[in-house]
């Protein structure tokens, strides 16, 4: 039965490699089809996790043990899976009971797979599964969000090690490998380190021994000596006859002492020599896991606040920090061990100064392992409002290995400002300063056995207060940078070592308005994006290059609209235009130009009350918040002027439009057609509608706005718009209930207002009841001269506020009774 599974789940493996061999005939076919491939490859993460090789299955099988058994992982692959363990918010008390459920179900289907088994070997495996639901009830009941992060750290892994390994024929393989081969090195280095400390262990063990048995001869060259001293009191005859003896024996032992001081002499140096070597290169593996591996680490927990992909777990980096501290505390020991063998055994020599060398050397490599592996896990906001809750996550990498939990540390949390941390990187005395008061700010470190993680969580701490500093020229409020200081104490091995470590948060921009939100997040952006490892604090480069802002630009707004659809080349040539006040086209002429701060976010646009990242921000959180199915359907053209919008649209037929965001109003997108001008017969020209904002689609959608407007046929350049835009059309209303007629509001525009049946049916066709915009005629075209109409703005383009607020009031009176509006009984 085994082998029919295991033969089963290669020809499974084997079907999806066929499977991603085709995708695009596979997108061809239905959408069942679909669905089934996507399901299918989710189900396959543990199928392909078996075909790992090497380290890479090493660190595969290194993820399970006592607190999650692999047996568990395989028997039921598929249920785990498929289970929404993403949706648990670990940090939400709330989310314990969805999570006691799922270690239900979890032990569910243990015991219905238990019970399934069947055959001599089945009996053995019922009671291995039986046995595992036990211990996963026991270890987890009281604290089921343990299970989920342990499952979800276990899947995020394999998805990891997976990508990693099937990547090498990919444009990112050739870093993958590179990676692959840095986690190589650094676990050789780890074996190197295990061979040699093991080596000095013996060398040590060898060390002692000789020196516990040079002390047994030391004494009898003692005794001997007290057997000659008391010669003296013989008689001269018995003296003659003992004493040639008793010499003969002294000088033996005496000369066997000093043959053995020189070889104890030599052991011990080069006992020191091997532990020199074994600092050395424990220091040398240090570095590259903290000042490489952790740094990189915090430089994508960094980048993910611009909307990166996430940092990753720590739990590989942790394994590494454990190892060394287990390393450098065994060699420690070892070291004090030497120095009591000498100070039970003192020879003249060297040794005593490299015994005080090597004790300095280990103590402040540990001493640099302590205190960089303090760090933050989870960022408080960089976007900071007053008087509003917000968390953090502290963790200590080695605390479960060095034993710091069992005295549990309490951490602070202190806000300090930009010039207050440049004070604590120089070591100076800023003790009791802050620049605001946090409420809840204390927390006690706690273990998490399941997981080995030693981490303080600050849930509920609050900003009460803040202290500003005295600004720089014409810097504002939304410039200025604190940062959250977190710091503790504690000991190490029984108080032999005492620590206080500190570490800064990212910057922090404190506002106390929501209005100052996308000011802020700008200061946010640049300085995530272009923060310099090692910098004083928070410096950043006033000036960067054109493509560094593109790619910050373009993460940011892929995070923002939630959508794999970034910004495309002729995207940035737009952008570029608008942040440099050019019309080029070619984006070579962007690549090497600087753009500095105060064109980013300080200095308005030509002719514009706002600044290039105000427009930005505005058009991301638009689409977020409104627009975002129709952006990642391509149906938003989005980054094009007036001017292309008209040349794009005057190729096309009558009804051909575009949608465009807004050049002169903040998150406002506009509908751009083609069409006659009813002016000239013959004649076609290019009509704006006035931008709609998120004012706008509150009241009606985009879809449905589009819809509404019956000239408007296709969506640039050729795709019909009921195609497009159909799936998100509202359902019609139903009819009168209880004598009420349900109010509906539709987009007119007078002059392209044509009778057409209701797309419901059974309804009169929808002129131009309500209100709607009036149309404008753009001066630009110099087809109309300039319209003194109240409802055209200074570009020409509809205005929709005022008639909008018409149409509010024509909803309020619908929704009165009918007999409020017209007398007689109700029909």
């Amino acid at each position: 039965e085994r082998e029919r599974e295991r033969e089963r789940e290669r020809l499974l493996f084997f079907v999806l490699r066929a499977l991603w061999s085709f995708p695009v005939l596979l997108c061809e076919k239905t959408n069942t089809l679909i669905f089934l491939q996507s399901r299918v490859c989710k189900m396959a993460v543990w199928i392909q996790a078996q075909q790992l090789q090497g380290d890479a299955l090493h660190q595969m099988q290194s993820l399970y043990g006592q607190h999650f058994p692999i047996e568990v992982r395989h028997y039921l692959s598929q249920w785990i899976e498929s289970q929404p363990w993403d949706s648990v918010d670990l940090e939400n008390a709330q989310d314990e009971f969805k999570a006691k459920r799922m270690l239900d179900g979890l032990v569910q289907q243990l015991q219905k797979k238990a019970d399934h088994q069947m055959g001599e070997d089945g009996f053995l495996l019922k009671i291995k599964l039986g046995h595992y639901a036990d211990q996963l009830k026991s270890t987890y009941d009281r604290c089921p969000l343990e299970l989920v992060r342990c499952i979800r750290h276990i899947l995020y892994m394999e998805q990891r090690l997976l990508q990693e390994a099937n990547s090498s024929s990919s444009p990112m393989g050739g870093m993958m490998v590179s990676m692959s081969q840095k986690y190589q090195q650094i676990s050789q280095a780890f074996e190197e380190l295990r061979a040699l400390t093991q080596d000095t262990e013996n060398d040590l063990r060898k060390l002692q021994h000789n020196q516990e048995y040079f002390i047994i001869q030391y004494q009898e060259s003692l005794r001997i000596q007290a057997q000659l001293t008391s010669l003296a009191t013989l008689p001269p005859a018995d003296r003659l006859l003992r004493e040639p003896t008793l010499q003969s024996k002294r000088a033996t032992v005496e000369a066997w002492l000093t043959r053995e001081a020189n070889t104890l002499q030599k052991y011990r140096l080069d006992l020191a020599e091997k532990h020199q070597n074994t600092l050395a290169l424990l220091r040398k593996q240090q570095t590259a896991i903290l000042d490489d591996e952790l740094i990189q680490w915090k430089r994508r927990q960094q980048l993910a606040g611009n909307g990166g992909p996430p940092e990753g777990g720590l739990d590989v980096l942790q394994s590494w920090c454990e190892k060394l501290a287990e390393m450098i505390w065994q060699n420690r020991q070892q070291i004090r061990r030497a120095e009591h063998l000498r100070q039970q055994l003192p020879i003249p020599g060297p040794i005593e100064e490299m015994l005080t060398e090597l004790n300095s050397t280990v103590t402040d490599i540990i001493s640099t392992l302590v205190t960089s592996t303090f760090i933050i896990e989870k960022q408080p906001p960089q976007v900071l409002k007053t008087q509003t809750k917000f968390a953090a996550t502290v963790r200590l990498l080695v605390g479960g290995k060095l034993t710091v939990h069992m005295n549990p540390p309490q951490v602070k949390a202190t806000i300090v400002s930009e010039q207050q941390a440049k004070a604590l990187l120089k070591n100076e005395n800023t003790r009791n300063d802050s620049s605001g008061e946090i409420l809840n700010n204390n927390c006690v470190m706690e273990y998490h056995q399941t997981t080995g993680t030693l981490s303080a969580h600050f849930r509920n701490m609050s900003l009460k207060r803040i202290k500003r500093s005295d600004r720089r020229g014409a810097e504002s409020v939304t410039e200025e940078k604190f940062t959250i200081l977190f710091e503790s104490q504690f000991s190490v091995g029984g108080n032999e070592l005492v620590f206080q470590v500190k570490t800064l948060s990212l910057p922090v921009v404190v506002i106390v308005h929501g209005s100052q939100d996308n000011n802020a997040t700008a200061t946010v952006l640049w300085d995530n994006a272009f923060a310099e490892a090692g910098r004083v604090p928070f410096l950043v480069p006033d000036k960067v290059m054109w493509p560094q802002l593109c790619e910050a630009l373009n993460m940011k707004y892929k995070a923002e609209v939630q959508s794999n659809m970034g910004l495309s080349e002729g995207n940035l040539v737009f952008l570029a235009q608008k942040a440099f006040s050019s019309s080029s086209i070619n984006p070579e002429d962007y690549r090497n130009l600087a753009i500095s701060w105060s064109q980013f976010n300080r200095e308005s646009l030509p002719g514009r009350s706002f600044t290039f990242w105000q427009w930005f921000d505005g058009v991301m959180e638009l689409t977020k918040k409104h627009l975002k199915p129709h952006w990642n359907d391509g149906a938003i053209l989005g980054f094009v002027n007036k001017q292309q919008a008209q040349e794009m649209l005057m190729s096309k037929p009558n009804g051909t439009f575009l949608l465009r965001f807004s050049d002169s109003e903040i998150g406002g997108i506009t509908i751009a057609w083609v069409a006659e001008n009813p002016g000239k017969t013959g004649e076609r020209m290019v009509w704006n509608l006035m931008p709609f904002t998120t004012k706008d689609f509150t009241i009606r959608s985009l879809s449905d706005r589009i819809s509404d407007l019956n000239h408007l046929l296709f969506l640039y350049p050729d795709r019909a718009k009921d195609i497009v835009f159909s799936k998100y059309y509202t359902p019609p209303l139903s009819k009168a209930v209880d004598g009420y007629v349900k109010p509906e509001i539709k987009q007119v525009v007078p002059e392209f207002t044509t009778a057409s049946p209701d797309p419901s049916g059974g309804n009169p066709a929808f002129m131009d009841q309500t209100a709607s915009p009036a149309v404008g005629h753009p001066q630009g075209y110099g087809i109309y001269s300039n319209m003194g109409d109240s409802m055209l703005d200074g570009d020409g383009e509809f205005d929709l506020d005022d008639t909008m607020d018409v149409a509010r009031h024509v909803e309020e009176l619908l929704r009165r009774p009918m007999e409020a509006q017209w007398s007689g009984p109700q029909s």
